[in-house]
């Protein structure tokens, strides 16, 4: 379905999910594949970044889709917090990524909470995000979308699947928060090829008028 004609799709509200499963402290290296998170900047600054006076709010680069993370996931459920050997990331490191993340605190939190997980070292963890996140191609629309528009959640994975051949509907799933278009998650193998998404990770919104923030 091409995108004019999904913008006339009507869907309903989004359902109620549990929250998936997470272990904290597990050894590193022990995962299934991973999940690309692309955050809609707007979104996350009218929601939270605002009243944090957040520089990737304020700053002169107009942000869209940026590098939420790149989360090692399970079957079910996903590891977080885990054991390592590997030494943290420099502030030069994680200054390095905010093209990407908006903020260095991003980058940093990321690898706490989930490159810890990967096994590899904070150079080869934030390299192989950079990897993930130029395999997928940003639909143009969104790289120049600087007014508010309302439109089904749908069109925004349909966008991503017409950007994106090796991209099926099962491999992508839109979040919603408050209304708002919130992140497009993109499942990939290891080697960071599409696969699909286990249960626990879809969380598909469909609401049929979701707010995308113009960018900044």
């Amino acid at each position: 379905m091409r995108l004019v004609l999904a913008l006339l799709i009507v869907l309903g509200a989004v359902p109620p999910f549990a929250s998936p499963a997470q272990a904290v402290g597990e050894r590193a290296g022990q995962f299934d594949y991973y999940v690309l998170s692309l955050s809609w900047s707007p979104s996350w600054c009218a929601l939270t970044g605002d009243t944090r006076n957040s520089p990737q709010c304020r700053s002169t680069r107009p942000f869209g889709f940026t590098l939420h993370g790149l989360w090692p996931q399970d079957t079910r459920g996903y590891p977080s917090y885990c054991r390592t050997a590997q030494r943290d990331p420099s502030r030069a490191q994680t200054a390095a990524m905010a093209d990407l993340t908006g903020t260095p605190g991003l980058a940093w939190h990321e690898w706490k909470k989930h490159g810890r997980c990967t096994g590899l070292s904070a150079a080869a963890y934030f390299a192989t995000a950079r990897r993930a996140y130029d395999s997928i191609r940003i639909p143009q629309v969104f790289q120049r979308l600087h007014k508010d528009v309302k439109l089904p959640a749908k069109v925004v994975e349909q966008a991503f699947l017409e950007a994106n051949p090796g991209l099926s509907p099962d491999m992508v799933t839109v979040t919603c928060e408050r209304g708002r278009i919130d992140e497009v998650r993109i499942c990939l193998t290891k080697s960071l090829r599409p696969r699909p998404c286990g249960a626990d990770v879809v969380r598909d919104c469909r609401l049929g008028d979701a707010l995308m923030d113009g960018m900044r």
